[in-house]
């Protein structure tokens, strides 16, 4: 009898861990995070801000990511792709369980240096859109493993994403690089598989 209440109690403590308000919930693992509970609008999701794992926003006509997203304490997905996004908040930083973020064909222009806290993101889909830079904080993201810039304007990298010791795939195809800048991004991740479109003459 003592054994199940022992066991009655543990279950019951779990159970709470989850549901209470405030608690942030364990990070899902990547099987876990693709079945898990989708909210596709803000309406939904602001009735139950603690059990948003999982936010997807696409082709919302959004100008900006919703400021009430920075209430979901245990989000680990946000999908804003195909909005017209030119820049991620400041606040984006706070999102501290995130693992996966996209905002792809958005438009997007400017990543800011607070993307650097997010140390539980392990990918980064920012493809097609008009990227010129991004900020030295990116190499901060230590569980980076998947990073999609596909097709933005990128001209220049900064020397700290050499710190990106995770990440396995980096995706700058459709992006004109000079033969200089491909050694350049080849020297700072030597251990990652790095696709890039035949180099230009252009200078860099």
């Amino acid at each position: 009898m003592q054994t199940y209440f022992k066991y009655l109690k543990l279950a019951l403590l779990s159970i709470l861990f989850f549901v209470s308000p405030g608690i942030k919930s364990q990070l899902l693992d990547s099987v876990a995070l693709a079945h898990a509970d989708e909210f596709t609008n803000m309406d939904s999701a602001l009735m139950n801000p603690d059990k948003v794992v999982k936010l997807i926003l696409r082709k919302k006509h959004l100008k900006k990511i919703p400021d009430e997203v920075a209430n979901f304490k245990n989000l680990q997905y946000l999908d804003v792709s195909k909005n017209s996004i030119k820049e991620l908040p400041e606040w984006i930083g706070d999102l501290t369980q995130l693992q996966y973020l996209s905002c792809s064909k958005t438009g997007l222009e400017h990543v800011p240096r607070e993307i650097g806290k997010l140390k539980n993101l392990r990918w980064i889909n920012l493809n097609q859109n008009e990227l010129v830079l991004l900020p030295p904080q990116f190499g901060d993201l230590e569980k980076l493993e998947i990073a999609d810039l596909w097709s933005n304007n990128l001209s220049e990298f900064p020397a700290t994403l050499e710190k990106l010791k995770k990440l396995k795939v980096l995706d700058l195809r459709n992006i004109l690089f000079s033969d200089e800048q491909h050694r350049y991004i080849q020297q700072l991740l030597p251990n990652s598989t790095v696709y890039l479109s035949p180099s230009c003459k252009c200078k860099w």
